[in-house]
């Protein structure tokens, strides 16, 4: 069964070598777990959507919960799934500095990324917006 966790978190340490090993290791990790996803990083906040096995993507959730790296982890949204969105990625990085802030105001108050202000669904059609405009790098 295939499931879609979306969820968000702020980095412990905002610096981008700990987010270029974040995405290091899921692209090298993800494939081997059946894991596909998008991250979207921005002003020390992750919002990432992962879809796979309902075992590996809470597996994998319940490391996030622990890693370090993470702070206030939240589940922003759950559902199974009868197909991925994200199948070309095995974890794809938004570009926040090809970002139109138009696209921000769309779902948000200010035109910054703030997952904890807005409902699941809204991060959701965020992300899928973002991979609509070719804001995604890193397809692998």
């Amino acid at each position: 069964m295939l499931v879609r966790l979306l969820y968000a978190s702020r980095a412990v340490d905002p610096a981008s070598a700990e987010i270029e090993q974040i995405l290091a290791q899921s692209r090298q990790g993800n494939p081997g777990l059946g894991i596909t996803g998008i991250l979207c990083y921005g002003g020390g906040i992750f919002l990432q959507a992962i879809e796979g096995g309902r075992n590996a993507v809470s597996e994998l959730y319940g490391h996030i919960q622990r890693d370090p790296r993470h702070k206030d982890v939240i589940l922003l949204h759950y559902e199974e799934i009868s197909e991925r969105r994200f199948s070309g990625w095995t974890m794809g990085q938004v570009n926040m500095s090809k970002i139109n802030a138009s696209i921000l105001l769309k779902y948000a108050e200010k035109p910054e990324l703030d997952p904890y202000n807005v409902s699941g669904k809204v991060s959701l059609a965020l992300l899928e917006e973002l991979m609509a405009t070719a804001s995604i790098m890193g397809r692998a």
